[in-house]
């Protein structure tokens, strides 16, 4: 049969009254079909068809396996025993028949394809189908005059109607406010293709009107809604030409505070961007039994933020006599004062210089104030590339980076020479509050920072990684105050050391991290809410009196942060209160999906 097929018979009609009626009986109705009982199979059929069908399939096999012996056995292909002979028969009989049941239907589907005037006439006589209720006449469109509308009867039915289809629901997009004419014209544009998104600040002259624009352009692009990105409530105006390109909104991130952080005889209030649960509470248990044994100490151990270039030679000779120059302490002075020329925070440290084969790597190491100084180094280094120009003529500059800095990349250089503030910071931690605190003990925290930070970070092969969780708090840190978060990576190195002490009644843990990033000018630092952290700190901005000072002291913060971090989450682990922890304060039974942007 061909399934295509459609009855053409009227499901019913429609009275006077606007009413359908029914053609047939309730017992004979079917979800408003009467079925066909011409239409039914045998049960012969079914079992027939079955059993010829597993025939096939078994006579196959047999077949195939005695063909895989006869190869193995180097038989003749062609001499068939009298079972063999049956089975080829038999199997060749089976296809014929699953053939010419299942396969002439589908060929003559092939060859005798109706027209496609057949399914039109179909539709438009579907189309014409409406149902009248309470004087509103809907039309259902094409295949689905049954599925959309229950259809009312004289009767009621025996069975309960085929349940109402649900419409599929079209995502909704956030629409801006006060969005005008002209505005539609410029985000029309945009969608076109003729006015470049990255060119709305500088042709509509309002940042926020720019980011509008470009959000709902954006949405009709993509048809994906933004509705949940906040737009309204930032100032657009500050992150243009430093922060961010082509805004459309911003992301909330909540701000934990954890502390206070005895360091150095002051106490501070530790904020931190994060969406991981306990470790504002972690970290905040920490500074309690720091505070409650005398606080913590640190000491600043270098300052110098690092860029390194690479150069060519013709011959690795030629690269061995820059470096030789570059390192010869008569010449440093005169590269110094290249150097220091391009700002005047900028300070030469010092010029390492690696070779591999004719080509050498400079990592030139600079104090810089209170920023971060990634910029203020890269244009010292250039004024010095084109100082030695003049000497090395044949010195061909292939990039102003060549990965020996080493940024935003783990490096062992970094570990072993510093990058940015070197900080180690220390505090004893007195018996008891290792036991009412922090619910352990001295030796079990020491032998599990044994085992756990230092031989298995080993048995891992780590970079740095020698701690438990450094990278957690560096990171929510930097990004309430306005860090670069890539530089988490190397700011991150770290090795936690703990020892028993006073014959093993209290417990020594210091934290040692060389190559911390961090400044208290430029870049995100300078957004109001990042502001404001660094603020609640007492670093916001640079330092007149003491350059360099503020950034420094930051460093010393975080390193205490990470040191009380390490000292909660190590006895957390050796207490086996880490999973119950976090099934408590890190898993949420808020239906989220539920909540309003």
């Amino acid at each position: 049969m061909d399934v295509r097929q459609r009855p053409s018979k009227p499901i019913a009609a429609a009275d006077s009254s606007g009413k359908l009626k029914a053609k047939h009986s309730p017992s004979t109705l079917k979800y408003y079909v009467e079925e066909d009982p011409s239409l039914k199979v045998p049960a012969s059929l079914y079992f027939v068809n079955a059993s010829v069908i597993c025939a096939f399939f078994t006579l196959l096999y047999y077949l195939l396996s005695r063909w895989r012996e006869k190869i193995r056995s180097a038989s003749p292909l062609h001499v068939l025993s009298a079972p063999e002979l049956a089975a080829l028969l038999a199997f060749a009989a089976s296809s014929v028949y699953l053939l010419g049941f299942f396969g002439v239907e589908f060929f003559q589907s092939l060859l005798l394809r109706p027209s496609s005037d057949i399914w039109a006439d179909d539709c438009e006589e579907e189309k014409v189908v409406s149902v009248v209720a309470e004087g509103v006449s809907q039309k259902s469109p094409c295949g689905q005059a049954l599925d959309d509308e229950t259809l009312k009867l004289e009767f009621d039915p025996v069975k309960p109607a085929a349940p109402k289809a649900k419409a599929v629901e079209t995502e909704k997009w956030d629409e801006p406010i006060g969005l005008t004419e002209e505005d539609e014209e410029v985000i029309a544009s945009v969608v076109a293709g003729t006015t470049p998104s990255y060119s709305l600040e500088k042709k509509l002259g309002d940042c926020r009107r720019a980011a509008a624009v470009r959000r709902e352009a954006l949405q009709r692009m993509t048809g994906k809604s933004l509705a949940g990105l906040p737009l309204e409530g930032f100032d657009y105006e500050s992150i243009l030409g430093q922060c961010c390109e082509m805004p459309v909104g911003y992301v909330q991130i909540p701000v934990g505070i954890a502390g206070p952080l005895v360091l150095d005889g002051q106490k501070y209030s530790v904020p931190m961007a994060t969406t991981e649960g306990c470790l504002v509470a972690s970290l905040n248990r920490g500074c309690k039994a720091i505070a409650l044994s005398g606080g913590a100490s640190s000491v600043v151990l270098r300052d110098g933020m690092t860029r390194a270039p690479v150069v060519r030679f013709s011959s690795a000779k030629r690269a061995a006599e820059l470096k030789f120059y570059l390192e010869s302490p008569e010449n440093f002075e005169a590269l110094s004062s290249v150097f220091n020329s391009s700002s005047r925070f900028a300070r030469l440290q010092s010029i390492k210089c690696a070779i591999a084969g004719k080509n050498l790597y400079l990592r030139f190491s600079c104090s810089t104030g209170d920023a971060m100084g990634m910029n203020m180094v890269s244009k010292g280094v250039q004024n010095v590339m084109n100082f030695l120009e003049k000497d090395f003529p044949d010195m061909d500059v292939m990039g102003i980076s060549g990965n020996y800095c080493s940024d935003k990349k783990p490096a062992a250089v970094n570990w072993i020479e510093g990058r940015g503030k070197s900080v180690v910071c220390e505090a004893v931690i007195k018996g008891d509050m290792v036991r009412k605190v922090l619910k352990t003990s001295v030796n079990a925290l020491v032998e599990l920072n044994m085992l756990k930070n230092l031989t298995g970070s080993a048995m891992a092969g780590a970079l740095g990684g020698f701690n438990a969780q450094a990278s957690n708090i560096v990171s929510a840190i930097y990004i309430a105050t306005g860090q670069d978060p890539a530089q988490n990576v190397e700011s991150s190195h770290c090795i936690t050391m703990m020892e028993a002490i006073n014959d093993g009644q209290d417990l020594h843990i210091s934290v040692t991290m060389p190559s911390i990033e961090v400044g208290t000018v430029g870049g995100g630092t300078q957004l109001a809410s990042q502001s404001a952290c660094l603020n609640l700190l007492g670093v916001k901005g640079a330092n007149r009196e003491a350059p360099g000072s503020n950034s420094r002291l930051l460093a010393t913060v975080v390193a205490g942060s990470v040191l009380a971090a390490e000292l909660s989450l190590m006895s957390a682990i050796a207490a086996g209160h880490l999973v119950q922890s976090h099934m408590k304060y890190n898993r949420s039974n808020k239906d989220v999906s539920k909540a309003s942007p």
